[in-house]
């Protein structure tokens, strides 16, 4: 589970926003970092408004064209770094108050209906996200489907952190460190996830649960 340098599944699945592997982690990235490069040309703009300098005084002294000013504030044109470091340098900004996110907030609200898919490698298991934006947060949390006779694989996993399973509908059976443990629903199943552990679905009815995940901070 790769917040904070950790990574952390939900029976072998990682959070919403996050893929399998370094390949995933990268690719997960992209929409934070497409979000950050549209809002470079606003974040130049502003810091324009604010010295009260019109595009041809910041090309200027960014030793610039207006045009290219002029995209990059549109969004028109993704400035190169050589770009970005001198209009930073004529506005008195660092590069980083450019590229920065923002603040991630501390409160998150997911509707029932916009419970967004969660990526899993596994067949028979399927996924929608409870839980806030992967990485500020140290709990991932998804509402679990799982189908009929479905399993997490011939291999156990073992990862840091802990996770929390409660079934709410059907039956789970899980393998913790070699013992084996069957929920009914109401029934809730709580483990470190160093210990070698695998689940499956040991009934001809799909099974409900709502997954927690503690990654290792």
């Amino acid at each position: 589970m790769p917040a904070g340098g950790k990574a952390y599944t939900i029976g072998n699945v990682l959070p919403p926003d996050a893929l399998s592997g370094a390949d995933g982690r990268a690719a997960a990235a992209l929409p934070d970092i497409e979000r950050t490069v549209s809002a470079l040309g606003a974040k130049v703009a502003a810091a324009r408004a604010e010295r009260g300098w019109s595009l041809a005084q910041l090309a200027q002294r960014a030793g610039m064209s207006p045009g290219a000013v002029h995209k990059i504030e549109k969004s028109g044109m993704t400035p190169t770094i050589a770009s970005l470091m001198k209009i930073a340098a004529a506005l008195g900004k660092s590069v980083a108050f450019f590229v920065d996110e923002p603040a991630t907030p501390d409160v998150s609200v997911i509707r029932g209906d916009e419970r967004a898919p969660v990526y899993t490698s596994k067949r028979g298991l399927e996924l929608r996200n409870l839980s806030g934006r992967y990485g500020p947060f140290l709990i991932a949390g998804a509402e679990a489907v799982v189908e009929p006779y479905a399993n997490s694989g011939p291999t156990p996993m073992n990862h840091p952190g802990e996770e929390l399973v409660i079934v709410t509908e059907g039956e789970l059976e899980f393998t913790i460190d070699g013992q084996g443990y069957e929920l009914a629903a109401g029934d809730s199943i709580h483990f470190r996830t160093l210990l070698r552990h695998s689940w499956s679905n040991p009934s001809d009815r799909p099974a409900r649960a709502v997954w927690l995940v503690v990654r290792s901070s």
